[in-house]
């Protein structure tokens, strides 16, 4: 059996909140918004307070009566209340005696709500976007944040710029049959094994690089590439694009770019086993440990494990 497809949604691609692009656009909806907005602050490692399931969001009371030019709109939830983030300092709500904790979207994606996860991978994007976006490349003049911070504009000659998005595909080879491959990059440690990934190049289809890829890290030529879905990936600003495609288990393994230092074909079976065993984070001695589920490739992998 050569097809498979997404059990799930993967945990960074939920939708909990409408990203309701009009309110960017529209200063006096913004204002009108504000004093009932919710804030969400997130620290200059990324992190945030979370209680539950759900990230901690605050009012508006501490940072004006209009939107501060370095908040970034996020969107608007059930309700219609709106939702911002800022940099800065992370402290609960006044008068909150919830346990909280301090969590960046790594650690705290599986354990969250629907809304909690697509406000938080959005604002560590855009927030990362504008701290390295500050000066135009046009020119080096300084940038201003535009567009409820979905945008910069370089004030000398108004040419914008918008946030920058890296596509990288990510793929499960495997023999159309009870086989797939798995890697370990030269810079992991032992025993930990993933699927294969890279950036897609200036003028590439999402499939040719897939067939590039692979050539370049195994030696592998693949055919009958299908697409399986995608994830946000904010480390810092990537876009995964997830794919399978069959490769053929008698063509040597040749690592040709120095990224990969081994690569295997395992069974279904010892792909389930590994996945008994939790994940990377596992103190399990299993000769297969396995990427948690935060990313698209744990998604993928448990498709085809128990597609067949």
């Amino acid at each position: 059996m050569s097809g498979f497809t997404l059990r799930n949604v993967p945990l960074l691609s939920r939708i909990g909140a409408d990203r309701d692009d009009q309110v960017r656009t529209d200063i006096d909806a913004a204002i009108a918004g504000w004093p009932d907005a919710a804030v969400l602050y997130v620290d200059r490692r990324n992190q945030v307070l979370i209680s539950g399931g759900s990230v901690v969001l605050s009012r508006t009371t501490a940072l004006g009566a209009t939107p501060p030019a370095d908040a970034v709109f996020l969107g608007t939830l059930a309700g219609g209340r709106h939702v911002w983030a800022v940099r800065g300092a992370l402290q609960a709500p006044e008068g909150d005696t919830a346990e909280t904790e301090v969590l960046d979207l790594r650690r705290a994606g599986p354990i969250f709500d629907d809304a909690s996860a697509q406000l938080v991978a959005t604002a560590t994007a855009l927030l990362n976007w504008h701290d390295a976006a500050r000066f135009s490349p046009v020119d080096g003049a300084p940038t201003k944040a535009a567009k409820a911070g979905w945008a910069r504009i370089n004030p000398v000659n108004g040419h914008e710029e918008f946030p920058r998005i890296d596509p990288a595909i990510i793929c499960l080879v495997h023999d159309g049959h009870d086989r797939a491959v798995l890697a370990r990059q030269t810079l992991w440690p032992e025993r930990l094994f993933s699927l294969l990934a890279g950036f897609v190049e200036a003028g590439e289809s999402f499939e040719s690089c897939v067939e590039r890829e692979i050539a370049e890290e195994v030696g592998l030529n693949v055919r009958d590439i299908r697409y399986l879905g995608s994830q946000p990936w904010p480390f810092p600003r990537s876009l995964m694009v997830g794919f399978h495609a069959v490769g053929d288990p008698e063509q040597p393994f040749s690592f040709n770019d120095g990224e990969i230092a081994e690569a295997e074909w395992f069974t279904r079976a010892q792909v389930r086993e590994a996945l008994e065993h939790g994940d990377w984070n596992s103190d399990s001695s299993s000769r297969l440990l396995l990427p948690g589920s935060i990313s698209i490739a744990r998604e993928i992998i448990e498709s085809w494990a128990f597609a067949g």
